[in-house]
C-alpha cells in the first residue's frame, strides 16, 4: 500500500497513464521527433544520441537546436560522420546552453572513431551489461568516449552513474533505442539488450510524481534514486519497467500532478 493505493491500484493507475501518453501524438512535443525524421538504423542512432545529449532546458529549444545539429550534418548524420574531413568538422558551430562548438566537434570526431572501430553504439553498451542493468555500460561508454586527447570541458556532457549521476539524458537515449514500442514512439532498434535492463530517465518531473505516489523516497535525483525507482518499477512490470516513464513524465508535465 503506497499513498492510499494498493499495489494493484497503483499499477492500474500507472498502466492507464502509460496507455494515455505512449501515443504517436506524444512525439509532436518531444525531442524524440528529431530521430523520427530518419529511417536508417545508424541515422536514428546518431541523431538520437546527439539529441539526447542536449536534452535539458526548454523542450522547444532542445528540438530547435537538435534540428540545427542535423542540418549541420547535411541531414545525413552517419554519412557525414564517416566521410567528413577533420577540416570540415572543425567548421561546425552550435550552441545549446553549455554545449558549444568545442563539444559538438569532439562528439562528431569521437563518433567517427566509434563507428569505424565498433560498427555502432549498441555493441559497446551490450558488451558491458552487468547485473541485468546498463549502469556499468554507461560507465564504460563514458570511459571509451573520453579515452585520450579530449577537451576536459566536454566530459560533463556524458554522465557517469558511478559518480552518482542519475544519467537522465543517456538513460532516455537508451530507452529510445532498446524499448520495443508497439505504439511507435520508442524505436526499439537495438535487439541485443533486454528492455528489462533499462532505467527510468529520472528528472525533476518524473521524480516529483514518483515521490507523490510514494514509489520514490530519496529526495535527490541521483544514481541512488534511480536504483530505488528501478526496483519499484520492475515490481510493477519486470519486462518493461521504463514504460512508466511515460506515466510519470506525462503526469508531471501535462497534468501538473
Amino acid at each position: 500500500m503506497v499513498n492510499g493505493l494498493s499495489d494493484n491500484e497503483l499499477k492500474e493507475f500507472l498502466d492507464s497513464k502509460y496507455l494515455q501518453y505512449n501515443q504517436k501524438k506524444f512525439i509532436e512535443s518531444d525531442p524524440i521527433q528529431v530521430p523520427h525524421n530518419f529511417t536508417s538504423k545508424k541515422d536514428i542512432e546518431i541523431s538520437s544520441f546527439l539529441t539526447a545529449t542536449i536534452a535539458w532546458g526548454q523542450r522547444k529549444t532542445i528540438i530547435k537546436n537538435s534540428f540545427k545539429m542535423m542540418n549541420l550534418l547535411d541531414n545525413s548524420p552517419y554519412d557525414y560522420i564517416i566521410n567528413s574531413s577533420e577540416k570540415e568538422i572543425d567548421k561546425l558551430n552550435i550552441k545549446h546552453r553549455t554545449f558549444n562548438e568545442i563539444d559538438f566537434r569532439y562528439f562528431i570526431k569521437r563518433l567517427k572513431y566509434i563507428y569505424k572501430e565498433y560498427g555502432n553504439l549498441e555493441n559497446i553498451f551490450f558488451e558491458n551489461v552487468k547485473n541485468n542493468t546498463l549502469h556499468n555500460s554507461i560507465h564504460n561508454f563514458k570511459s571509451l568516449f573520453f579515452k585520450n586527447n579530449f577537451p576536459l570541458r566536454t566530459t560533463k556532457h556524458i554522465s557517469d552513474p558511478y559518480k552518482g549521476s542519475a544519467c537522465k539524458r543517456i538513460n532516455m537515449f537508451l530507452r529510445w533505442m532498446v524499448r520495443k514500442d508497439s505504439n511507435g514512439v520508442d524505436f526499439g532498434i537495438w535487439n541485443k539488450i533486454s528492455p528489462s535492463y533499462l532505467s527510468c530517465p529520472l528528472d525533476v518531473h518524473s521524480g516529483r510524481v514518483a515521490r507523490k505516489l510514494g514509489i520514490l523516497n530519496r529526495t535527490q535525483n541521483d544514481h541512488k534514486a534511480v536504483l530505488e525507482l528501478d526496483k519499484k518499477l520492475r515490481i510493477l512490470d519486470s519486462n518493461d519497467p521504463v514504460k512508466y516513464d511515460f506515466s510519470l513524465f506525462g503526469l508531471g508535465v501535462f497534468e501538473g500532478f
